[in-house]
């Protein structure tokens, strides 16, 4: 059967393009679903009209998914959650998790959909690979980093006794910078008097 998609379709073609379908896959899902029309005569006709609006369409699509994909490798994601011993989780970091956390920090609309772990979700703690396909040409790596509660209180204490530490030094400097211009003043002033 042969059909005129009325939508890009990823695994088939781009809008305004005549493929030949297999009679259920065209008239069990495509025309069902609005991806495509049967190709008769008439529809022919409007498919050069489509082709150029969808080819300014997804000329434009391109653009915004080069930038969009060039900010999401920059990303990094963080997840805490509860872990047995092991680092094995008790639940589980899923796509739309990670695509809600994307969505978060960049402020954009991402379908969990475009998301995709090795396996399902993600099970364990550590650094994980998730990859967001934007379209069949543009596609990110973004790193998920999952913490055990555990390890999160952790790095935080670790952060702020590090904070600690950097302000007692700070603090010291001043009152050593102090103590030092006082040993010169007594020894200027014992200088003078030695003098006179």
């Amino acid at each position: 059967m042969k059909v005129l998609l009325t939508e890009d379709v990823d695994t088939l073609g781009y809008k305004g393009e005549i493929f030949e379908v297999s009679d259920g896959y065209g008239r069990n899902f495509l025309i069902p679903q609005g991806f495509a029309v049967p190709a008769t005569p008439g529809q022919l006709k409007m498919a050069a009209k489509w082709r150029e609006l969808a080819s300014a369409r997804r000329d434009q699509l391109r653009k915004e998914h080069q930038a969009l994909a060039e900010r999401l490798v920059e990303i990094e994601v963080s997840f805490v959650a509860k872990a047995g011993d092991k680092g094995r989780l008790y639940g589980s970091i899923t796509t739309a998790d990670i695509a809600a956390k994307i969505q978060e920090d960049l402020g954009i609309e991402l379908d969990r959909r475009k998301v995709s772990v090795a396996g399902k979700a993600i099970r364990q703690t550590g650094d994980h690979l998730a990859l967001v396909r934007l379209d069949a040409d543009y596609q990110a790596n973004v790193t998920v980093h999952v913490l055990s509660e555990e390890d999160a209180a952790n790095a935080e204490a670790e952060a702020v006794e590090a904070e600690v530490v950097e302000a007692e030094s700070e603090e010291e400097a001043p009152a050593e910078e102090a103590a030092d211009d006082a040993v010169e003043a007594v020894e200027a002033v014992g200088e003078a008097a030695a003098e006179a």
